[in-house]
C-alpha cells in the first residue's frame, strides 16, 4: 500500500511538472518590477519593430574591458536591445571590439572616425598613474541596405562621466528608436525651407539640411511669388507640414505675412530663427575689429505679438558664455587663444521638456530676450541664459577689444533670459477682424491645434564654413568643444512633426546609483583588508568552534 502511494506521488509530481512546463511554453510573460520601468519599452518603440519584414542588424562597438561607468552603459545597452528582440525575431546583434586586435586597431579607429563615430578618450588616474584608452560608444543599425549611426553616450561639456552615463542610460530607448525610425518609417513628412527674405544661404545650413533629410523630405520654398499670385503661394505652402525660417534679414510684406499666418491657421507647424538686432561675429572681423548693433525690423512684431511673444530689440550678455578665438601677440608671435565672449550665451535647457531633457548647452551669438504674453496659447520655455545675465540696448558700438576687459560682474544681475519658446494650441489669426491685404479663400480666424517654436538667434542653425566646406553644426574646431545646437534642432523638429509619441520617450526617468570614486580611492586599503582578512578570520573561528564542540560532545 505504501509503495502504491509513493508511486502515485511520484507520478503526480512528474505530471504536474510537465503540465507547468507546457503552460509556461504557451503563455510567456515578463514582469518589470523596477520602480522606473527601466525594462519596459513604450508602445511607440514596440510599434516601430513589430512589423519588420527583413533582418535589422545592429553592430555595437561598446565592447571590451571598460571602467565601471562604461560597463554600466554596456550592460544597459545589451538589456535594451534584448527588450527590442523580444518584440520581433528580425533583430540580430553583433558586439564588436574595434581595438582588440593590435594588427587592425589603427585602421579600425581611422575608419570609424571617418564614418562620424567620434571616439571617447577616457583618462584614468585612480591608481596614481595616468592612463588613456579609446572607447567607441556607438552602434550601427542596418535595414534593407540603409545604415544609421546610433550614439550611446550623450556627451556634455559641463558634466562629469557619471552624469553623462546617467543621462545616456535614460536616453538609450530613444536613441535606438530614433535610429530604427529613420530606417523603417518612410519619409512622409515634408519641410519647407523659406527663401526670399534674405535667409541664410544653403552652405550655412548644409549640416542641418543633411541631418533633416534622414528623417523628412526637405525642399526650398520661395515667397517671391506672393507678389504676383498670393493665393497660389498659400495653396502650395499648405502642402508642407513644417516651415523653417532661418535668420531672415529682409522685411516681410503684408501679403507674405498673411500667407504665413493662414498657413498656421490651417495647422501648419513652424520653426522661426529670427533676430531683432543686426549684429554677428563676422561683422567684427574687419580692419578695426568693431561694429555697431542696430535694430532689425522684419515687420513681424504684430505677427508674434498676436501669437503671444515679443522679441525685444536688445542683446543678452552672459557671464556663462562660449569663448571666441582671437590672435594675441604681435606679428609672427601672435597665437590664437580662447577668450570668454559675453555676447555668446551658453543656453541651459529645460530639464522637464522632452525636447530639451538631457541636452548639452546650446551656443547663441548676439541673441535677444523673448517676452511671453498672456493669451490662450500654452508656452514652454525651452532655452534660457544663465542667471548671471544682463541686457544691452541698441544702437551700441561693439569691439573685439572688449574681450580683454574684465566684466563688471555686479551688473550681470537680471536673471535668466528666454531665448527659445515653444507655443502650442489654437492660435488666433493676426488678421482677425482686420482688412485683409488680399482676398483669401477659406480664411480662418482661428487655427486648428498647431505648434510653433521661436528662437531669438538665427546663428543657432548656422554651421561654420572652412575653405568652402561646411563644418558640423555645433562643433567648434578651434576650441574642440561640441555644443547641443544640432540635437536641439533635431528634437525640436521631431517634436513639431511627431505624431507617434516617439519624442516623448526622451522624458523617461531612470535612476542610476554610482559608487563614490573618491571614497573608493580613500578607503581602498581598508576594504581590501576586510575582503581578504575577514573571510579567513570567520573561517578560522568556525573551525575552532566546530572542533571545540565536537571534542566536548564526544569526550
Amino acid at each position: 500500500m505504501k509503495k502504491n502511494k509513493t508511486l502515485i506521488s511520484i507520478i503526480t509530481v512528474i505530471v504536474g511538472l510537465l503540465l507547468v512546463n507546457f503552460i509556461a511554453s504557451k503563455f510567456y510573460q515578463r514582469f518589470d518590477l523596477t520602480k522606473d520601468n527601466r525594462y519596459t519599452l513604450s508602445n511607440a518603440s514596440k510599434a516601430l519593430v513589430s512589423d519588420l519584414d527583413s533582418p535589422l542588424i545592429i553592430d555595437v562597438f561598446l565592447e571590451g574591458n571598460f571602467p565601471s561607468e562604461f560597463r554600466l552603459l554596456q550592460t544597459e545597452t545589451k538589456q535594451i536591445i534584448e527588450e527590442f528582440q523580444l518584440e520581433t525575431n528580425q533583430i540580430f546583434i553583433n558586439y564588436i571590439n574595434p581595438i582588440e586586435d593590435e594588427t587592425t586597431r589603427e585602421r579600425n579607429i581611422d575608419e570609424l572616425t571617418k564614418s562620424g563615430l567620434e571616439p571617447y578618450i577616457n583618462t584614468d588616474n585612480s591608481t596614481g598613474k595616468v592612463t588613456k584608452e579609446i572607447i567607441f560608444p556607438w552602434a550601427f543599425a542596418s535595414y534593407k541596405d540603409e545604415i544609421v549611426k546610433i550614439p550611446l553616450l550623450k556627451r556634455s561639456i559641463t558634466q562629469g562621466l557619471q552624469e553623462q552615463v546617467n543621462n545616456s542610460v535614460q536616453s538609450l530607448e530613444y536613441a535606438f528608436s530614433d535610429g530604427f525610425s529613420q530606417l523603417v518609417n518612410p519619409k512622409s513628412k515634408t519641410i519647407a525651407i523659406l527663401k526670399g527674405n534674405g535667409e541664410l544661404d544653403d552652405v550655412y545650413l548644409a549640416d542641418f539640411l543633411k541631418t533633416m533629410q534622414q528623417y523628412y523630405r526637405v525642399a526650398p520654398f520661395t515667397l517671391d511669388s506672393v507678389a504676383s499670385n498670393p493665393q497660389k503661394t498659400l495653396n502650395d505652402l499648405k502642402q508642407y507640414d513644417l516651415i523653417v525660417a532661418a535668420k531672415p534679414s529682409e522685411a516681410f510684406t503684408e501679403n507674405e505675412k498673411l500667407v504665413l499666418d493662414q498657413y498656421s491657421m490651417h495647422g501648419g507647424k513652424s520653426l522661426w530663427l529670427t533676430e531683432s538686432v543686426i549684429m554677428d561675429e563676422d561683422s567684427l572681423h574687419n580692419a578695426t575689429g568693431t561694429g555697431v548693433s542696430i535694430m532689425r525690423d522684419l515687420k513681424l512684431n504684430d505677427f508674434f505679438f498676436k501669437y503671444g511673444i515679443r522679441i525685444n530689440p536688445s542683446l543678452v550678455k552672459d557671464l556663462y558664455s562660449a569663448p571666441i578665438m582671437l590672435a594675441i601677440g604681435e606679428g609672427s608671435q601672435a597665437q590664437l587663444q580662447p577668450l570668454q565672449w559675453q555676447y555668446s550665451p551658453l543656453a541651459a535647457s529645460n530639464p522637464n521638456h522632452s525636447i530639451t531633457k538631457n541636452l548639452n548647452l546650446v551656443r547663441f551669438d548676439f541673441a535677444s530676450p523673448i517676452d511671453t504674453l498672456k493669451n490662450g496659447i500654452e508656452k514652454s520655455i525651452l532655452l534660457q541664459s544663465s542667471p548671471r545675465s544682463k541686457l544691452e540696448g541698441v544702437p551700441k558700438s561693439i569691439s573685439l577689444a572688449n574681450v580683454m576687459e574684465t566684466p563688471d560682474e555686479t551688473t550681470y544681475n537680471l536673471g535668466p533670459q528666454n531665448l527659445a519658446v515653444l507655443l502650442e494650441g489654437e492660435f488666433t489669426s493676426v488678421y482677425d477682424k482686420r482688412v485683409l491685404p488680399f482676398e483669401v479663400k477659406d480664411f480662418k480666424s482661428k487655427s486648428t491645434e498647431t505648434k510653433m517654436v521661436v528662437i531669438s538667434d538665427g546663428d543657432v542653425i548656422k554651421n561654420k564654413v572652412v575653405r568652402n566646406r561646411p563644418q558640423e553644426l555645433g562643433f567648434d574646431q578651434l576650441t574642440g568643444k561640441a555644443f547641443g545646437n544640432k540635437e536641439f534642432l533635431i528634437n525640436t523638429i521631431n517634436y513639431l512633426l511627431d505624431d507617434t509619441g516617439l519624442i516623448n520617450i526622451r522624458a523617461k526617468e531612470i535612476s542610476i546609483a554610482f559608487l563614490d570614486s573618491e571614497k573608493i580611492k580613500d578607503s581602498n586599503g581598508k576594504w581590501q583588508l576586510i575582503n581578504i582578512v575577514l573571510p579567513l578570520a570567520l573561517l578560522g573561528l568556525f573551525g575552532f568552534a566546530f572542533n571545540y564542540f565536537r571534542k566536548k560532545k564526544y569526550t
